[in-house]
């Protein structure tokens, strides 16, 4: 469906008459998810507040999706057949920090723009999907958005639309491909005085591996990364420790090279272990997250709308993180940039952050990021050619 500007306009009036109609009703919930902070896979709260409002507003809500009990994908069909649209809605917090990454804002934000792009889907057609995606920060079974993915549920999805807070308004940026995993060392204890050759140290096997990924980093490449802790170096030190484990994360500019990363800090591990006559295990604790497919055609067409509704963008270089919406840009069409809460100097996952997570800027950042995206999918909807340029771009950057 093609569409004129007095269209257009009449379009984004009546989003932007929702959203200020609205803003105070998800202000609060916004405020109140931040206020009841949940660790991934543990968010029914967020669940709860996110997926009842689409629902009461006639959208089709199915929980409990693809192993991840407080996931949701809410459904609204407009009579009129187009382009499904999807929202990610992320709203998970971290141990200790609550909402340091803003996901109150990122879940809120989400919502109200598929609300918002509700009030014209009617008369201009096509399909809104929010899907509830826990876990983000990752963790025991995290990144949803990755299971998700493997089990084909963007695969009728013709873009995917988000935004974060952030220390700045800028596009969506690359990020490292990640895996999470737990390493283990099994020994045999012993008595540390009277008969310590009997024990197999599994400490000693410990610290082998850490000193050869140390090693390893000398002969990593610049972007590649290796980090991890110790959860478990013993019980008792008069006793030979029979078992120990760590946490690792390994990152790489792509799956590909990440793969080959981890299986090297795996071979670190089994080396470990054999030298000291014991056995290791490695198990991914969490789905492993895919390098972002930056699609430059999409966010184009983000900054313009981001412009339209008085937002300025900045262009510079804000380094890697990780995200599981990477593993959703490998199937369709993704964005992820941010919109700024806070001072330029603000750094995510600190208390400074969760403070601005439900600020008055917070809150500018979540009724913007509506609008952004709500006018942005009336675009894609009404303009083929628009989606059809982003959506060829996507096929030529998978390859």
């Amino acid at each position: 469906m093609t569409t004129n500007s007095t269209a257009a306009i009449a379009y984004t009036e009546s989003i932007t008459r929702y959203i200020a109609a609205h803003e105070d009703d998800i202000i609060k919930i916004s405020h109140a998810i931040h206020a009841r902070p949940e660790l991934g896979n543990e968010e029914y709260f967020a669940q709860e507040q996110l997926s009842e409002l689409l629902e009461r507003n006639g959208f089709d809500v199915v929980r409990d999706i693809a192993g991840h009990p407080t996931g949701f994908i809410a459904t609204y069909k407009a009579a009129q057949q187009g382009p499904v649209i999807a929202f990610l809605a992320e709203y998970d917090a971290l141990p200790d920090l609550g909402h340091a990454c803003g996901h109150n804002i990122i879940g809120t934000s989400s919502v109200l723009a598929a609300l918002a792009l509700k009030t014209v889907i009617d008369d201009i057609g096509g399909v809104i999907k929010v899907f509830g995606t826990p876990a983000e920060e990752g963790g025991v079974n995290g990144s949803a958005k990755a299971t998700y993915v493997k089990a084909g549920l963007f695969d009728d999805c013709d873009v995917a639309l988000m935004v974060h807070p952030g220390h700045e308004s800028y596009r969506t940026v690359p990020t490292l491909a990640v895996d999470v995993f737990e390493v283990e060392f099994f020994g045999r204890s012993a008595h540390a005085s009277e008969n310590a050759f009997n024990g197999v140290n599994a400490l000693d096997m410990m610290i082998s591996f850490f000193n050869g990924v140390g090693q390893l980093r000398q002969h990593i490449k610049p972007k590649d990364k290796v980090h991890g802790i110790i959860l478990n170096g013993g019980a008792s030190a008069n006793i030979v420790p029979d078992y120990t484990k760590a946490r690792f994360y390994t990152r790489a500019l792509s799956r590909r090279d990440l793969n080959g990363l981890t299986e090297k800090v795996e071979r670190i591990a089994a080396g470990a272990a054999e030298m000291a006559g014991g056995q290791y295990r490695l198990n991914h604790i969490q789905n492993g997250v895919d390098e972002f497919i930056v699609n430059d055609r999409l966010d184009d067409l983000f900054e313009r709308h981001a412009a339209l509704h008085g937002e300025v963008i900045q262009h510079d270089d804000f380094g890697f993180g990780s995200t599981d919406t990477g593993n959703v840009s490998h199937v369709i069409p993704t964005i992820h940039p941010h919109l700024k809460i806070g001072p330029s100097t603000l750094i995510g996952h600190t208390y400074e952050f969760e403070q601005a997570a439900a600020s008055a800027e917070g809150d500018r950042a979540l009724l913007q990021g509506a609008r952004i995206m709500a006018t942005m999918a009336v675009e894609l909807i009404t303009q083929p050619a628009v989606l059809d340029e982003i959506k060829e771009l996507h096929q030529h950057l998978k390859g």
